[in-house]
């Protein structure tokens, strides 16, 4: 019998739905988020020592995808569009046979108060309340490979966006979220398949609806929503 992974701990961030977050951990840095620690393992003690390390690895389960019947081996990443098909394990689709994801985050800070430990990091890809099963330490020297290549990835990766934000809709969303609701923006985080300019777009960001359109590789925010609590 397979042994059951264990929720160490969960993402807390200001995503609370997937649209919206970077495809990749590392493309948003000022994206950031808390590793919020279940008991027992929120004593500092389980923590000692990772301050010394700038990034970590996160193991973490997919939350917020429909499930799925019995196993498929092709997948459509969207960055090809939807429609071209590549195996599931030359891939990083959520429909996976178990589901597990794996992000590179920059550690900024541990936080520790009344016995009790967490992790503010950056860089994350992973939406509110995300399961996290193990963190690690990244390891440049056997981990760093300057000579990599990342195959059909590579030739898909776009560039970023230009943002147009009116100053009367950027004074709606809090000054110390303003920086990482840019750099999500400027991601595009529209499937690749999807290039009608008319069309709005909208996701959740911190308590905000945030809608906007995309014309060629102009972003222009059209409104921003209040949700209520």
């Amino acid at each position: 019998m397979a042994e059951q992974l264990t929720v160490i701990a969960r993402i807390r961030n200001d995503f609370p739905e997937k649209f919206g977050l970077p495809r990749q951990s590392g493309l948003g840095s000022a994206i950031r988020g808390r590793i919020v620690f279940e008991k027992p393992y929120d004593t500092p003690d389980a923590l000692r020592g990772i301050g010394q390390f700038s990034h970590l690895w996160l193991i973490w389960g997919f939350s917020g995808v429909p499930e799925r019947g019995a196993f498929e081996p092709l997948v459509r990443p969207p960055r090809l569009g939807g429609n071209a098909r590549v195996g599931v394990f030359a891939s990083r689709s959520p429909f996976r046979p178990n589901r597990l994801g794996l992000s590179l985050v920059r550690l900024e800070r541990v936080l520790e108060t009344e016995g009790h430990a967490e992790l503010l990091v950056s860089g994350i890809d992973l939406m509110d309340g995300t399961p996290i099963y193990d963190v690690k330490p990244y390891l440049p020297y056997a981990e760093a490979v300057p000579d990599a290549r990342g195959g059909f990835a590579d030739a898909h990766s776009a560039d970023a966006l230009e943002v147009d934000f009116p100053p009367e809709l950027l004074s709606l969303v809090p000054g110390d979220r303003r920086e990482a609701l840019l750099q999500a923006l400027s991601l595009d985080p529209r499937p690749a398949y999807q290039n009608d300019p008319a069309r709005v777009y909208g996701f959740l960001f911190a308590g905000l609806n945030v809608r906007f359109r995309v014309d060629g590789s102009r972003l222009t925010v059209v409104e921003v929503q209040t949700v209520a609590a």
